[in-house]
């Protein structure tokens, strides 16, 4: 599947869970894995999802990846079962509220 063949919804989904991997400071690499392992989005989708962001909103991912390269305790990031928990959860909320819009 390319870009152009995903659908808004879709590709709306991915920019959702992209957030959502932002919130919980995980790096690009980290969320393309995550979304891979728990969404079953292929890594280049997420990617460009990513990529996309990155563009329009580029003072933030710079301050972003700025925060992300300072020490921390760790104390913020998921397990691996809270993690594949929260996207699960967030699929299907999105598929619940949006897959007729």
């Amino acid at each position: 599947m390319t870009m152009g063949d995903a659908s808004a919804s879709y590709i709306h989904m991915v920019q959702h869970l992209i957030e959502k991997c932002l919130i919980f400071h995980m790096t690009k690499e980290e969320c393309m894995e995550a979304l891979s392992k728990h969404a079953n989005i292929k890594p280049v989708i997420t990617s460009t999802v990513w990529n996309e962001l990155e563009k329009e909103n580029r003072e933030f991912f710079e301050s972003y990846s700025q925060s992300l390269s300072q020490p921390s305790s760790g104390s913020d990031r998921m397990s691996e079962s809270e993690t594949s928990k929260l996207i699960q959860k967030m699929i299907s909320d999105h598929q619940a509220n949006g897959s007729d819009k």
